[in-house]
C-alpha cells in the first residue's frame, strides 16, 4: 500500500502566482515528497543548465482528452498487420526512461533527463507514482512512454521510438489503460506533433486546474466513497 508524502522540500505558492516564464518556484529537492506535492498542485519540474532547480505552472498547458483522441486507419492497419509486437505496463520503467533521455529532439542539444532526473524517477516509480508502458517487437524494447500518476491524474512525461510507430502504439496503449480505469483525460505539459496529431490541444491554466481539482475531487471520493477521515 501506498503511503502519500507527507514532506515537501519546497512551500509551493498557488499555481496561478507564477513568475516569469510559468516559473512557480526556484530551487528545493527532487524527492518523491517534493514531487508529490509539486504535481498534486499541476506543477512540474524542467532542469535548466547551471541554474538550481526549477519548477512550472504555464499559462497554457497540454491535455489530452480521451473522447478527442484519434488514432489513423493507417496505425490501426500497421497494428494489425503486426501481432508480434507486445505490450506491457511498468516491467521496465528504467529502461524506458533511459531511452527517452536519447531520443533526439528536433532543435534540442542534449535533454532535460538528466542524471538526477532519472534517480527521482525512479525513487518516485518505486514509491507508486510513475507509469510506463513498454512496446516490444519479438521482445526487443522498440517503443514506450512514461509519466506520473498521483490522485487520479496521470502527467505524461516522455516517449520514444526505434522503429516507426512505436510510440503512437504506446501512447494509444496507455490511453485504452487510463480509460479503463476511469480517466477521462491526460496532462500532456507541452503538445508535441505526436500528440498533436492524435488529438491533444492546449488550454488556459485556469481551465486546466478547475479540471485537476475536479479529477482530484472524484479521485477522493472513489478512494473514500463513505467519506470517512
Amino acid at each position: 500500500m501506498v503511503v502519500k508524502p507527507l514532506r515537501s522540500s519546497v512551500d509551493f505558492p498557488d499555481p496561478r502566482d507564477t513568475l516569469a516564464e510559468g516559473i512557480i518556484a526556484v530551487g528545493g529537492k527532487l524527492d518523491v515528497g517534493t514531487l508529490y506535492a509539486a504535481y498534486s498542485r499541476g506543477i512540474f519540474p524542467w532542469p535548466q543548465p547551471n541554474l538550481p532547480m526549477l519548477w512550472f505552472s504555464p499559462e497554457r498547458r497540454g491535455i489530452l482528452e480521451f473522447k478527442d483522441f484519434k488514432v489513423s486507419e493507417s496505425l490501426r492497419r500497421f497494428r494489425r498487420k503486426n501481432p508480434q509486437i507486445e505490450f506491457t505496463v511498468n516491467k521496465d520503467f528504467p529502461h524506458v526512461m533511459e531511452e527517452c533521455a536519447k531520443q533526439p529532439r528536433p532543435g534540442q542539444d542534449g535533454t532535460w533527463i538528466t542524471p538526477m532526473m532519472k534517480r527521482a524517477y525512479h525513487d518516485f516509480f518505486k514509491a507508486g507514482y510513475c507509469l510506463s508502458v513498454e512496446v516490444r517487437e519479438n521482445h526487443i524494447l522498440i517503443g514506450g512512454i512514461y509519466g506520473v500518476l498521483v490522485e487520479g491524474v496521470f502527467s505524461g512525461e516522455s516517449m520514444f521510438y526505434k522503429k516507426p510507430n512505436a510510440s503512437k502504439l504506446a501512447l494509444w496503449y496507455l490511453v485504452d489503460l487510463l480509460k479503463s480505469q476511469g480517466h477521462e483525460w491526460m496532462d500532456v505539459q507541452m503538445v508535441t506533433p505526436v500528440v498533436g496529431s492524435m488529438g491533444g490541444k492546449c488550454i488556459d491554466r485556469e481551465d486546466y486546474l478547475e479540471m485537476l481539482e475536479k479529477r482530484h475531487h472524484s479521485y477522493s471520493q472513489s478512494e473514500n466513497p463513505s467519506g470517512d477521515r
